[in-house]
């Protein structure tokens, strides 16, 4: 009997730490105790009282709280991370043993364009298949702190820096080569890499480097590169799709973000048989816990769209 008792309180005062952790989590993902005690139905004080029972239990100070402010401290930071990836692995586990089908919500980021011309369209039977899943989409550009903002994954084209993320290639977007009629008309069409004197682009602004980046052509499996004069740059594809229609240079990027323009006439593909590598698209999501069901079968399934679309 004593030691039934003893196990017996042991899972109280661990389901109690594993209850504040998930409380913790909520207030630090909303910034507000009040927002965090009324999602999990319990009192404001109660709220304020577990989070000082883990201060306690931790030696720390967690949060920075005043009448107005809410702000995690670097240790209530660290332990915040912690308590994620607990709480994960913990619904994981369990959610790995059962036959139900995935669950939960997903918040992804991912850019606009690309999410409105190829997920969207199939999100339909996706959802269908996975009833219990809901998502939400993000379109910004910058690259989320996927642990502090409670984002999923982050779906970005290129090649990664960030090697603390863990990195899933989902798809390769084919690139092109465009102008508009009007640069045409005054440029002429170039069709070899030496045709390219005289001619500009649109400079396209490396997100990592700050610097213009070359433009590129691949045939038989060699790739040139050409820094052409650039009047006008910018650090955005519809930006740069916007210039390269007011004629204001040669422009690459990938296909699909072009292709109404290239069927209307708008833009014209140069250099043809000496397209730009194909871009890579990825999906990046935290490190340092497993991937849940539900993010697992929605990679999986933008993999397929994005190989019968690209």
């Amino acid at each position: 009997m004593k030691i039934d008792i003893t196990i017996s309180s042991r899972l109280t005062i661990l389901m109690d730490r594993l209850d504040r952790l998930e409380l913790f989590i909520r207030i630090v993902d909303w910034g507000s105790f009040a927002r965090a005690a009324s999602e999990l139905n319990i009192a404001r004080s109660s709220a304020t009282n577990a989070v000082k029972a883990l201060e306690r239990e931790t030696g720390v100070r967690l949060l920075a709280r005043s009448t107005r402010h809410l702000a995690v401290t670097p240790e209530g930071d660290a332990f915040y991370q912690r308590a994620r990836t607990i709480l994960t692995e913990v619904e994981e586990t369990f959610g790995a043993f059962r036959n139900a089908s995935p669950r939960g919500h997903l918040r992804v980021e991912a850019p606009g364009q690309l999410t409105r011309s190829f997920l969207v369209p199939h999100l339909p039977d996706f959802l269908a298949r996975f009833p219990d899943i809901t998502i939400s989409f993000g379109q910004s550009d910058r690259l989320a702190d996927l642990v502090r903002e409670g984002v999923d994954c982050v779906i970005r084209a290129g090649h990664p820096q960030d090697s603390s993320l863990q990195i899933r290639k989902v798809g390769e977007l084919p690139e092109v080569t465009c102008a508009s009629p009007a640069y045409i008309a005054r440029h002429g069409l170039p069709h070899s890499l030496e045709d390219l004197g005289g001619h500009e682009m649109v400079g396209f602004v490396s997100s990592r480097t700050g610097e213009i980046m070359p433009m590129e052509f691949c045939k038989a499996g060699r790739v040139e590169t050409r820094l052409l004069p650039a009047r006008v740059s910018t650090d955005n594809s519809d930006t740069a799709a916007a210039l390269a229609l007011e004629g204001l240079g040669l422009v690459q990027a990938p296909r699909y973000r072009f292709k109404p323009y290239l069927a209307s006439g708008a833009l014209i593909e140069v250099l043809p048989d000496m397209p730009p590598e194909p871009l890579p698209l990825h999906a990046l999501h935290a490190s340092g816990r497993s991937v849940s069901h539900r993010l697992g079968v929605f990679l999986d399934w933008v993999r397929d769209v994005l190989a019968r679309e690209l």
